[in-house]
């Protein structure tokens, strides 16, 4: 019988940052001061398993870009952990380098953490007939030890190399069976990965349930067994339980793949390697490379496979190992235990094929008894203006849907669509979607308004946990422990060969469409009680679903651009651009690479000697040259300025000037943003394709891009209206300040107004200098300005900026007790809200990293107030939208950027419109302090702005 094979899979980063930490107090430092300790520590632990273990096949997997699976479904997944070392940063490279002179593979994935990797081959392998030992101190490695799958874990601190199989990790963890590592680990969560784990479960408590419970999902269904504060923390935190679980499993389905071949241990580059040795002075460790693989006896014993008794001993036959994915106790007996998730493939369901003119009245026929149903469209592309629907899919029962194939030609279309006018047009129906914006553009294109009431689930979602990914995927693997049939797998990835829906078989279709309804609908169900449980209900009903009609209808609507003008101002930036590159040059002494940091940086402070001798450098080891550190710079350096203007004009040339016009839709002729109300934590809408929230105003060459939208034609006018220091106004009235209060409701310059309270002069006195930093300390109080940072914006000194901010709280000493108070008040519950209920919670409140805390802190403060004036927008917006419609106006909402709605008024309501939109504007909501808007019109944004 010939002898079982074996593999080494080695986790990269694990054993380098164990190697490098071992070395904290000693670090080894070579002749070039180059840091060495990483790669001596990876490099002692490689050549000891391959002296020690005389492996078969062997390969290193690194992380690349981290895990992608688990930050989309947790978007604090490793948010708490501290900047990898420069040290270990530099040592990736050389180790790598070595690596492939030895000709050992490396295994790395975009988006796929080692743990998965490794996880994904040891799986191969072992049905292969290999017996696996994954090398790393890692613990988390113990769910997937399996009759022929080992940890193995070096030699450190005096103690020997420790090798874990199946009887190891069950005295270990105090388990039956190895996948409970997994609901281990879920239960005690983990602080280095920020992996949240139930309250007040720890070691003891996690090894204690589990001989109780078997699983995390068997102790969720079980809380009424526990008593006091335990019952009452899981109980409270099951969601992040099955959450905790699903980030500790490692996963299986990585796109690599074991071969055998490219992973046999071989004669290594010996020139190569000693080479690298010798620019790392490994003097010691090149003579023990020497000895393994130096001759050819030797190297031949290397690589007979003989396995050592330690690891044979421990390759005995254990009949009782389970799948580490089987505790999945969702998944029914006889279905796929090696899917964590529920699927279409071992989930059971009932979906429908409508065709037919006597199918489809039956349809209708049930759909107008329904009370609320969830529907989908399925089209040719993601651009709802150009895309054309292939299907709508409907489900009003778990498990159960219904999918209608629309016809290819545009008039067959219509009349199938048509037939289901009554259901859209029904009032008393409740539609349930995800991304209903999406929708109802589409169905717009085919004269459909969709009516009653609506449920937009993705919308809802970003209510419950508005730092979550909201995407349908990662809600139903989150919340329905279900994953969704991807849309890649029938149209391909994207590229020029990705196909349309129309081009996937009609049964393919129909499951992947009915599918969407149906988990829409499941997700509504949990969400609907959700968001009486958080608050947001109101927010949700009155406010966020209203407005998605309103986002679609403005979205379709567009923007006129001028083209003609973008380029002849494309044309003036270039001239611009070339005339400050001379400049810099010249002042440089040479030419180089603006673009280049590097280049820069030594140009700066090399050359240049611009800020003295001591300059701040990033992890890479060259210099600092970020906004933060030339803004600094420029306040004393007119070369620094030029770079930083440099950079302005290369943006507005490249994201602007020469983008817009290419997003021109050729069937509209004008600019179509998509709104996106579901990213900002904060409640604020943002922009894409293009992002008008970014263009910048503070320069000329700036508000020329706005000159860049024009009116609908000659009879029509943009207006401007824009609320009048929004923030401020709710930050006196949310803090009660009478004195900010006072200023406001007589309606006084606040800005004169402070300067005149803090430098202790009359109104008439304030100076502009006073004013201007005054205006800085009332829009940087909220953003926790400290005198570092004002210093840094102003002309004033840090001890000047610091007697200012003392001076301004002493005149406003409501304000600085409500900054403390939100403070308190997140502590206390973990969140804030704004004036409509609006949560923005706040993990990092109790942080003891003081940077992450500070951050927190100042979150406290100034997402109440932003969100706020995001609340109050919203409303205006709401029933701006509903009194065009309804007062059969001519004039529409365009755009909104921040605190400002743009307008294309035909020029016979141009003066009956302005009073309405400021009463609608300023009655959004009411205040303390009142809100004052300021219109302006034109026939390009900048003028009307």
């Amino acid at each position: 019988m010939s002898q079982q094979k074996r593999l080494f899979l080695l986790d990269a980063y694990a054993l380098i940052f164990r190697g490098y930490y071992a070395f904290i107090k000693n670090p080894r430092i070579n002749s070039k001061g180059l840091d060495t300790s990483a790669i001596m520590g990876f490099m002692n632990s490689l050549l000891d398993v391959i002296k020690r273990e005389k492996p078969d096949h062997l390969a290193v997997a690194f992380d690349k870009g981290g895990s992608h699976v688990r930050s989309e479904m947790y978007t604090e997944y490793k948010a708490n952990r501290d900047a990898t070392p420069e040290a270990i940063q530099i040592a990736i490279p050389y180790i790598q380098e070595i690596l492939k002179a030895m000709h050992i593979p490396i295994i790395e994935f975009a988006g796929c953490e080692a743990d998965d990797l490794i996880g994904t081959i040891a799986k191969q392998a072992e049905k292969q007939n290999y017996q696996v030992f994954m090398v790393t101190p890692d613990k988390d490695f113990a769910q997937l030890v399996s009759e022929n799958i080992f940890m193995y874990r070096p030699a450190r601190m005096g103690n020997g190399i420790e090798i874990w199989g199946v009887p190891e990790v069950l005295a270990k963890f105090e388990i039956e069976r190895p996948e409970q590592v997994v609901d281990f680990l879920g239960m005690m969560g983990d602080a280095v990965d920020n992996i949240p784990g139930l309250p007040g479960v720890g070691e003891v408590t996690a090894k204690k349930l589990l001989k109780q419970f078997g699983t995390m999902e068997n102790l969720l269904e079980n809380t009424h067994l526990l008593k006091g504060k335990m019952k009452e923390n899981i109980e409270a935190n099951k969601e992040k339980g099955i959450l905790s679980k699903k980030l500790a499993t490692i996963l299986l389905d990585c796109e690599v793949t074991f071969n055998e071949n490219d992973y046999e241990l071989t004669r290594p580059d010996k020139e190569k390697v000693e080479t690298l040795f010798h620019e790392l002075e490994f003097r010691r460790m090149a003579e023990q490379f020497d000895r393994l693989f130096g001759h050819g006896e030797e190297y031949d014993e290397i690589n007979t496979g003989t396995a050592p008794a330690t690891a044979k001993s421990l390759a005995k036959k254990n009949q009782d190992q389970f799948d580490l994915f089987a505790v999945n106790t969702e998944i029914a007996a006889g279905e796929n235990p090696e899917n964590f998730y529920k699927t279409l493939e071992n989930t059971e369901h009932f979906y429908q094929l409508i065709q037919g003119d006597m199918a489809v009245k039956l349809l209708l026929q049930s759909l107008l008894k329904q009370p609320s149903v969830s529907f989908d469209t399925e089209t040719t592309g993601i651009d709802a203006l150009n895309a054309e629907l292939v299907g709508l899919s409907f489900s009003w029962k778990k498990g159960e849907g219904f999918y209608v194939p629309v016809p290819e030609n545009r008039d067959e279309a219509q009349t199938l669509i048509n037939k289901f006018i009554p259901f859209f047009d029904s009032e008393e129906i409740e539609k349930i979607g995800q991304n209903l914006k999406y929708d109802l553009k589409i169905l717009s294109n085919y004269g459909i308004v969709v009516k009653g009431k609506l449920f937009d689930t993705m919308i809802a979602h970003y209510l419950i946990n508005p730092d979550m990914r909201h995407n349908m995927d990662i809600l139903a693997e989150t919340y329905l422990q279900y994953s969704p049939k991807s849309i890649e797998t029938l149209i391909g990835k994207k590229g020029k060969n990705q196909k349309t829906m129309r081009d996937v078989p009609l049964e393919d279709v129909k499951e992947y469409a009915a599918e969407d309804a149906d988990v829409t609908l499941q997700l509504k169900e949990l969400f609907a009680v959700e968001i009486e449980n958080t608050g947001t209900k109101a927010l949700f009903e009155n406010i966020e679903v209203p407005l998605v009609s309103v986002l679609a209808d403005m979205e379709k609507e567009g923007i006129n651009l001028d083209v003609a003008f973008l380029r002849s101002l494309s044309e003036e930036l270039r001239n611009d651009i070339q005339t400050l590159e001379n400049q810099i040059f010249e002042n440089a002494g040479e030419k180089f690479n603006l673009a280049s940091p590097k280049q820069l940086g030594e140009i700066l402070f090399d050359k240049l000697k611009i800020g003295g001798a001591k300059q701040k450098k990033t992890k890479t080891g060259q210099y600092a040259t970020g906004e933060e550190v030339l803004s600094y710079l420029a306040l004393t350096s007119p070369f620094v300025q030029d770079i930083l203007d440099w950079r302005q004009l290369m943006k507005l040339q490249n994201t602007y000037v020469e983008a817009l016009p290419l997003q021109v839709n050729p069937k509209t002729g004008r600019v179509h943003t998509e709104y996106m109300q579901a990213v900002a934590a904060t409640g604020r809408l943002s922009s894409n394709n293009p992002n008008l929230q970014n263009i910048p105003i503070r320069t000329l060459r700036g508000r020329q891009i706005r000159k860049a939208f024009i009116a609908r034609d000659e009879n029509y006018t943009l207006v401007s209206a824009d609320y009048s220091q929004i923030e401020l106004r709710i930050i006196a009235a949310l803090s009660g300040d009478p004195e900010m209060i006072k200023s406001f409701r007589n309606g006084e310059d606040i800005h004169a107004a402070t300067a005149s309270k803090v430098f202790n002069v009359t109104l008439e006195e304030v100076t502009r200098e006073q004013r201007s930093h005054a205006k800085t300390v009332n829009f940087g109080i909220i953003y926790g300005v400290s005198a570092f940072g004002l210093s840094n914006q102003t002309s004033l000194s840090r001890t000047e900026s610091k007697d200012l901010i003392d001076a301004y709280y002493a005149t406003y000493p409501r304000l600085k007790a409500y900054i403390q108070e939100q403070i308190e008040l997140a502590r206390e519950q973990g969140y804030v809200q704004t004036i409509l209920g609006r949560r923005r919670y706040l993990k990092d409140i109790n942080s003891q990293n003081a940077v992450v805390r500070g951050a927190a802190e100042r979150n406290a403060v100034n997402a109440p107030i932003q969100g706020s004036a995001a609340d109050i927008i919203k409303i205006a917006m709401i029933n701006i939208h509903n009194r065009l419609i309804a007062e059969n106006w001519k004039s529409k909402m365009l755009l909104q950027v921040h605190d400002e709605l743009v307008f294309d008024v035909h020029t016979t309501e141009l003066e009956k419109i302005q009073p309405m939109i400021k009463e609608e504007m300023q009655n959004a909501f009411t205040l303390e302090v009142p809100l004052i808007v300021d219109l302006g019109f034109g026939k390009d944004w900048l003028e009307a702005h």
